[in-house]
């Protein structure tokens, strides 16, 4: 892996004191679920196949209040709720009689982690990665782990192009970039996440056919991700109509920063996928593959409704 400057992270990465039963969780749970500090990342020790004799859940054995079986999710003020995703998916098929990994999603700056959590416990054939640089969402992520039990999450507190660098290659289903830090003032558009660096990061580790999510309630900042993305001759804008930005995908578990509406226009919906991919790839979370479409950025609407 090559070497790379620091990386400079903005924004706060703790707030108020944790509670105790936090505190508790970050001491007790965390270490168990945290990928590793350095060096590559082994996704088979990172995520261990479950067999005879191997070394148990650090999950397993708890009493849950309720569980993936019962195809719930964990709403942003703790409550479980019947899941809008299908609790219950195959894994797509690779021929006769061979089934591929379980498919591996990221979910970068995921706050409080009430929609990492649900998705995971919608999906327990898949695996989950979610990173957070603030430590109270860390800290309320494994409440919601801990309440849920889920055991297809992994959790990093820090930095996700830290973690991204050190991914193997084409390795990612999807890609969940929800609602980050807008960064509103001109001079601190650089602090975004969204910059091309990052974009050629992560087109280094998504798989042929997967695809990256974006959402936020800033309008420029929607504006500065689009074009972004459709520089980059590496992923196309998978939108036909203007409801694929104006609607949440199917399966979007609100979060609590999301009901905030801290933002200035309603909620805008991007997905990405690779442009030029010609290989055939069997598809976990879509039916169909949208065509690449372009419209003019000055004659497009975040916000209206027509």
């Amino acid at each position: 892996m090559e070497d790379r400057p620091p990386l400079r992270s903005y924004g706060r990465t703790k707030a108020r004191a944790l509670k105790p039963r936090q505190a508790g969780l970050v001491e007790t749970l965390l270490p168990h679920l945290a990928l590793p500090e350095a060096g590559a990342i082994n996704l088979e020790a990172v995520f261990p196949i479950s067999r005879e004799g191997a070394e148990p859940s650090p999950l397993a054995g708890r009493r849950w209040p309720a569980g993936p079986d019962e195809g719930l999710a964990v709403s942003p003020d703790g409550a479980s709720f019947p899941s809008p995703v299908a609790s219950r998916h195959p894994l797509p098929s690779r021929g006769e009689g061979a089934v591929c990994a379980a498919p591996l999603i990221l979910e970068i700056g995921f706050g409080g982690g009430e929609h990492l959590v649900a998705q995971a416990a919608a999906l327990p054939d898949a695996r989950f990665i979610g990173v957070e640089p603030f430590l109270n969402g860390v800290a309320s992520c494994l409440r919601h782990v801990e309440e849920s039990g889920v055991q297809n999450v992994r959790l990093h507190h820090g930095d996700a192009r830290d973690v991204i660098a050190r991914l193997p290659d084409a390795c990612l289903d999807l890609v969940y970039i929800l609602f980050p830090d807008p960064w509103p003032k001109t001079r601190h558009h650089k602090r975004r996440l969204i910059q091309r660096e990052f974009l050629a990061d992560l087109a280094r580790v998504l798989k042929p056919g997967a695809e990256a999510r974006f959402a936020t309630d800033w309008a420029h900042y929607a504006e500065w991700t689009l074009e972004l993305f459709m520089r980059d001759a590496r992923f196309t804008w998978l939108a036909e109509r203007a409801a694929d930005w104006r609607e949440p995908w199917p399966g979007h578990v609100p979060t609590r920063y999301e009901m905030k509406r801290l933002g200035d226009c309603a909620p805008v919906w991007l997905r990405f996928g690779g442009r030029n991919d010609t290989r055939q790839c069997d598809s976990y979370f879509t039916t169909r593959s949208p065509k690449f479409v372009t419209i003019g950025s000055k004659s497009r609407s975040w916000c209206s409704s027509a």
